[in-house]
């Protein structure tokens, strides 16, 4: 019996390059193994529990960030939201402070405009 999803998470890709799964392929089995299982939870369980579990928090308008922590590793991947029930990952980092850096919001936010305009075609 397959689970139908509440959402679907892909990841952005640019000339054939994947900065979250090479992110993803950075990080020691155990975290990689973490950051995944929460992107499934989120799927499975929709993001009203996601945000209850804290897996997910809303940066600003249409850019969240996905959580993960394993020990005092703490994992975080950006997203946002496209249409209907898929949303698209921008990449991932470690995150070593206490606030979401800037740079990698930005980064996101650069990568969120690009994607919207070429599905809109402009």
């Amino acid at each position: 019996m397959s689970i139908k999803k509440k959402l679907e998470f892909h990841f952005y890709e640019e000339n054939g390059q994947c900065e979250f799964e090479e992110f993803l392929e950075s990080l020691p089995e155990s975290d990689q193994a973490k950051l995944l299982a929460v992107i499934s939870n989120i799927e499975e369980f929709g993001l009203a529990i996601a945000a209850r579990m804290e897996w997910v928090k809303k940066i600003e308008k249409n850019l969240f960030e996905i959580r993960s922590k394993k020990g005092s590793n703490i994992q975080r991947a950006l997203y946002f939201h496209v249409i209907d029930n898929h949303h698209l990952i921008t990449h991932g980092f470690t995150k070593k402070q206490d606030k979401t850096p800037e740079n990698e919001k930005d980064h996101a936010k650069l990568i969120r405009e690009k994607y919207l305009r070429q599905r809109r075609g402009d």
